[in-house]
């Protein structure tokens, strides 16, 4: 049965929270026109509402504890997904120091591989690598290969920021830990683990649409580059073993969230102890360390603030009951259609609280509409380029190539490939029974 806490959508607060929320979204879209980041706008909202909603209830003598225990709530939700992210940056940054991208990009482009190769394959990698680890991890790698190739051809560089984080959300939502979303699922036990396995068919199709689409707009010819006069770039000191404990520190923060019921962060947060203890042991051993604390200065903290604000707007509106109407769609157009609609609303919105709001919601549907509500939550957020937290990483990794209106011009690529899997999954599970 469908509970809410409170219905304070009519009430002068509800309205001015969403008017607030509105205005700070239209700054986000439009972060390149008035050259303002996207995390103060999003950090504005999402203090602000909440403050709002303090005010409401302390004029009208309400019982704060409500209130409270939803932010603490928020606060646990949000740090999961920050300090996952943190570490996830800060090995990145450590791979760059330690020349590993550098490397990668000698090797592709050493080999003479077209714009157009170089674009099938890391949205290859990305597709198969996210179900793995995760979107957001794979995006970040794979956007900073991408930008190591060719830093200066936004003609190859969009598309292929588009097709990575296409490909790592494709890819993350046949995977019960591949997105937050499809693991939110899985743990809610609204499908066994080959159930999401069926979502294959519909997420690759859904990539390599969006992908063929994609690569007309990618150039002809390949990167620049001259052996004779082009450096031969070496790995530093210890540059493989950080490869293994990124490697590692994905796989324990995995594999405790699903035997030992910890946050995934946790094992984030124990792998980036292991990065500490390696730096400190290379320095003991006289080779050419790295200093963990400057490579944390070089992570994107404007992504970061992004994600803190852009959670606590969308967990205002929650609390005020803006999320319920979720589950009044379902009674209104019926699963099929409101399951479709979900992926365009967590693009606008955020696919996690969505998905939080469907599973609280819990509408009687068949596994069938539980993973098409996993796919649409999934691939949905690639529609707008901060959907998701793939995309969001990748606007942060390649700031000012990467944006909203370099994707929006090709978001109807995206739209195409979203189509397609919707009609696969219809003949998938619908009319062919295969789940």
């Amino acid at each position: 049965m469908h509970e809410a806490t409170f219905h304070l959508t009519t009430t002068w607060v509800g309205i001015i929270d969403l008017a607030i929320f509105i205005i700070a979204y239209y700054f986000i879209a439009t972060e390149e026109k008035y050259e303002i980041n996207k995390a103060k706008p999003a950090l504005f909202a999402g203090t602000f509402m909440f403050m709002l909603i303090g005010v409401y209830f302390t004029v009208n003598g309400m019982d704060p504890d409500p209130m409270h225990d939803e932010m603490e709530k928020l606060i646990l939700e949000i740090a999961e997904i920050f300090f996952f992210l943190f570490v996830a940056m800060t090995f990145i940054e450590t791979l760059i120091e330690r020349r590993v991208f550098d490397v990668l990009k000698y090797k592709l482009v050493s080999k003479g591989y077209s714009y157009k190769k170089l674009f099938w394959l890391t949205g290859l990698l990305s597709f198969f690598i996210s179900p793995v680890a995760d979107n957001l991890t794979t995006a970040l790698i794979l956007s900073t290969v991408l930008f190591t190739i060719d830093k200066t051809n936004t003609n190859f560089l969009v598309p292929g920021a588009i097709n990575i984080v296409v490909a790592a959300n494709a890819g993350g939502a046949w995977s019960p830990f591949g997105d937050i979303t499809t693991l939110m699922a899985w743990t809610a036990g609204k499908g066994e683990f080959v159930d999401f396995l069926f979502l294959f068919v519909p997420s690759v199709a859904s990539w390599l649409l969006t992908g063929w689409l994609l690569s007309l707009y990618v150039p002809k010819g390949e990167p620049h580059f001259n052996i004779a006069t082009e450096e031969i770039p070496q790995m530093k000191e210890g540059g493989k073993t950080v490869i293994w404990l990124g490697i590692s520190t994905i796989a324990i923060a995995v594999i405790g969230h699903q035997l030992f019921h910890f946050p995934a962060m946790w094992g984030m947060m124990f792998g980036l102890s292991l990065l500490k203890l390696h730096s400190f042991k290379l320095s003991r051993n006289g080779h050419d360390g790295y200093n963990i604390f400057v490579n944390m200065k070089k992570v994107e903290n404007d992504t970061l603030l992004f994600f803190f604000g852009i959670l606590s707007a969308v967990g205002a509106l929650h609390f005020l009951g803006y999320l319920d109407y979720i589950h009044d769609l379902y009674s209104l157009i019926g699963p099929t259609a409101a399951n479709i609609g979900v992926g365009f609303i967590s693009a606008i919105v955020d696919n996690v609280p969505v998905m939080s709001a469907i599973l609280k919601a819990s509408p009687e549907m068949g596994i069938d509409q539980w993973m098409l509500v996993t796919l649409t939550a999934g691939i949905g957020g690639s529609l707008i380029s901060f959907g998701s937290a793939a995309g969001v990483g990748v606007m942060g990794r390649m700031r000012g190539i990467y944006t909203f209106n370099a994707h929006i011009k090709l978001a109807w690529t995206v739209l195409a490939g979203y189509v397609l899997a919707m009609i696969l999954w219809y003949i998938q599970f619908e009319i062919m029974g295969l789940y």
